[in-house]
């Protein structure tokens, strides 16, 4: 497997462009992000190590298998962010994605209320 060198110039440009993306996901659907930033700083970097990894922002929060038949590389879970289960089910239903970097709004004010109390 190719190593990543999350130190190197690499990285941080992928590392920049997938903060832009997760902007754009969040404003094309009118989520927010989890009010604890380790959440969303740990999310970000899994999300662009597994796009230099493997060509695509795979969830990280699920194994990334290659599949037999094709020997491309998916997700065990078919997580590709924003995924399938976080739109239609997650977010709707729980107010959080699995990886819980984005969140209904209202979910986010709460957390970030009991946070502080």
């Amino acid at each position: 497997m190719k190593q990543i060198d999350m130190n190197s110039p690499e990285f941080h440009e992928e590392l920049e462009k997938t903060k832009k993306f997760t902007d754009k996901v969040c404003k094309q659907f009118g989520w927010v992000y989890n009010p604890n930033e380790e959440v969303n700083e740990g999310v970000t970097m899994g999300l662009a190590r597994h796009k230099l990894l493997y060509g695509k922002r795979f969830c990280p929060c699920f194994m990334v298998v290659e599949d037999p038949e094709t020997g491309k590389h998916k997700s065990a879970d078919d997580r590709i962010c924003p995924c399938k289960p976080a739109i239609e089910h997650e977010i709707p239903e729980k107010g959080v994605c699995h990886c819980g970097i984005f969140c209904a709004p209202e979910y986010a004010e709460k957390a970030q209320a009991e946070a502080k109390a």
